[in-house]
């Protein structure tokens, strides 16, 4: 059985958050008590390793009613959705694809529920709760005949009827066995060596016992060890029935099982022979370091694990089920760790998500690995009124084809996951020119850098990919400012004409889509230009030339660059200019703008348009 994604309902902060991914891996990112740990927790309540307590049932709010106490949810859900191998499909009669769920009440009792068909008969709800004998006086009353009158063929042609007499779908109790089918958990906690100790060898201990030419042996002890305690047990209800003569009957049914056997495996260490001390008297970057050699060492055993293969039918031995998947769960592995170290965890859990059936879930606050996996894989936790809501970037909100284009956006000018989920601003500009250009001009402007500010700069190498960036953080509710040249009016598709605008921002697109030569205020006396270039004045071209570009026949005038405009493209025609007659010449425009930008140290030198797109990036970032 695999585990690809996950919901969860009801349970601590965790009010209603849906399709969580299982991946290789998936990283849980976000502030302190913004729900990764209870995330965490609600998977291991699903597959069966965490029993619900009162205290993890989610209070309910009631908008309006301030004065009132509060009170539980009815029901704490988790459901994922599973792929089944196909033993499970013939073992328990279902898809491959099924919704599978864990659900408690104020019971408490855990209940395992699969979305199927709803038999018009109660009584065929939860066939896993009955008897053999209940379920073969329903076999007869409904005229069935199962291949055998083993229970779990009793169960199926039970389950087959009560889907032929249904009408509706809905949560039926799972199939009895298909529990044991779960995922495997295995959670590993950097603070805690001695149990990832105890977990690792758990999870062996449990292989062994499962193991067939073992399995026999030890159904035999269990089985004299359960005779011997019976004649116990007879001669203590005798006892009980003589002292107590008002009871009418005292029966006690041992149960023994060597599955539960394994108890412990502290681990001790020494730094010198014959002074061995538990893991609780070393330093806390000791225990990390402990802990990420028995990662290490897990991930050998569960690519040797993976490596088997179930045994084949023979004869009238029924084949062994295949390995389940087993889902590696690490809570902050890297705290305490030196910058090498976090990268060993990276490469670490890199490698055990390479082994087949093995999934890795990571809670984390570490840029390093957020940084390290795809964005679409990481998933952003952060509190909304004390409740968790779920972000997730790349997920395919604008199509598959954009997401991919922004994504090989992101490689290419190393925009890391930890800027996209962070940063309070971005700011996507068209190209090199601009990204050059830009953290010089603010930080003149502005007295600091755009980082220091918060904003993000990603330049997208034209202005169609800025326009599908904003569009994409937009719709995240992120706080995005597209700047492009004027002239972007004119770029075929028609992308930034109003209408279209329109369309991707909403009524108003003018917030996040700044045209730099165009008038804000549309006023047509105001003059126009077509590209940033064009907004510097002459002089200050002049007087920069004479800076950095000495003209070899003389000195530059306003009226050179001002006899460029309105003949083309301003900047190429600059760029050639000062090339044609400087032999310190730019090498093209982005060379050009940043030695600009450079050489100037007075902000009134900055055109007042580009002045007011920093203010308003301060303002928003702030």
């Amino acid at each position: 059985m695999h585990l690809n994604s996950f919901s969860v309902s009801g349970f601590r902060s965790l009010t209603e958050v849906a399709d969580i991914p299982v991946r290789k891996p998936t990283i849980l990112a976000g502030h302190n008590d913004g729900g990764k740990s209870a995330l965490l927790d609600a998977l291991a309540f699903l597959l069966g390793k965490h029993p619900l307590a009162e205290d993890d049932r989610t209070y309910l709010t009631i908008d309006g009613d301030e004065d009132s106490a509060p009170v539980r949810c009815e029901e704490s859900s988790v459901e994922g959705a599973f792929t089944l191998d196909a033993w499970e499909q013939e073992q328990f009669d279902l898809p491959a694809q099924v919704r599978l769920r864990r659900c408690s009440g104020e019971d408490l009792a855990s209940r395992l529920e699969v979305w199927e068909r709803i038999p018009a008969d109660e009584r065929l709800l939860d066939l896993s709760q009955c008897l053999a004998p209940a379920l073969k006086d329903l076999v007869k009353e409904f005229g069935l005949s199962p291949s055998s009158m083993r229970k779990p063929d009793l169960e199926r042609a039970l389950r087959q009827y009560g889907r032929d007499h249904s009408d509706s779908d809905g949560w039926v109790g799972a199939p009895a066995g298909l529990d044991k089918r779960m995922p495997r958990y295995l959670p590993f906690d950097s603070k805690k060596p001695d149990d990832a100790v105890k977990t690792v060898l758990v999870g062996r201990f449990q292989n062994y016992m499962a193991d067939p030419e073992l399995k026999g042996r030890l159904a035999a002890i269990e089985g004299e060890v359960q005779d011997r305690l019976r004649i116990d047990a007879k001669s203590l209800c005798e006892h009980i029935e003589m002292r107590c003569p008002d009871l009418q009957k005292v029966s006690v049914e041992p149960d023994v099982s060597f599955q539960q056997g394994f108890r412990a495996a502290p681990l001790r260490v020494a730094r010198r022979a014959g002074e061995a001390v538990g893991l609780d008297r070393t330093g806390l970057g000791s225990n990390r370091r402990i802990s990420l050699a028995i990662w290490e060492w897990t991930s050998e055993l569960l690519a040797e694990e993976q490596g088997t293969t179930p045994t084949a039918s023979t004869g009238d031995k029924a084949p062994e089920p295949p390995p389940v998947q087993t889902i590696v769960v690490y809570d902050e592995p890297d705290t305490h760790l030196d910058y090498t170290h976090q990268r060993k965890i990276m490469q670490l859990i890199r490698t055990q998500s390479d082994i087949p059936n093995v999934s890795v879930l990571v809670a984390t606050h570490s840029m390093n690995l957020i940084d390290g996996v795809d964005i679409s894989d990481v998933v952003h936790l952060k509190l909304e009124k004390h409740r968790t809501v779920v972000e997730r970037l790349g997920t395919g909100l604008l199509g598959d084809a954009i997401d991919e284009h922004l994504g090989k956006i992101a490689a290419a000018v190393g925009l890391r996951n930890s800027v996209l989920l962070h940063e309070r601003c971005f700011l996507a500009v068209e190209g090199e020119t601009e990204q050059r250009a830009f953290p010089l001009l603010f930080r003149l402007c502005e007295g600091l850098s755009l980082q220091a500010a918060g904003i993000a700069l990603w330049a997208c190498f034209n202005n169609e990919g800025a326009l599908h960036l904003a569009r994409y953080l937009a719709k995240q509710g992120r706080t995005i400012m597209l700047v492009v040249d004027a002239d972007s009016r004119n770029v075929r598709k028609g992308i930034f004409k109003t209408p279209k605008l329109t369309e991707f921002f909403g009524a108003y697109a003018s917030r996040y889509v700044k045209f730099l030569g165009e008038p804000e205020d549309d006023d047509p006396q105001q003059e126009r230009y077509n590209e940033l270039e064009e907004l510097f004045l002459d002089d200050v071209w002049a007087r920069v030339g004479n800076k950095i570009w000495a003209k070899t026949d003389g000195i530059w005038q306003p009226d050179d660059f001002a006899a460029l405009r309105g003949e083309g493209k301003f900047s190429e025609s600059v760029q050639e200019m000062l090339q044609a007659h400087s032999e310190t010449g730019p090498g093209g425009k982005p060379e050009m703008m940043y030695e600009l930008a450079m050489a100037l140290d007075d902000k009134n030198d900055v055109p007042d348009q580009l002045r007011g797109v920093f203010e308003q990036l301060r303002q928003l970032a702030a």
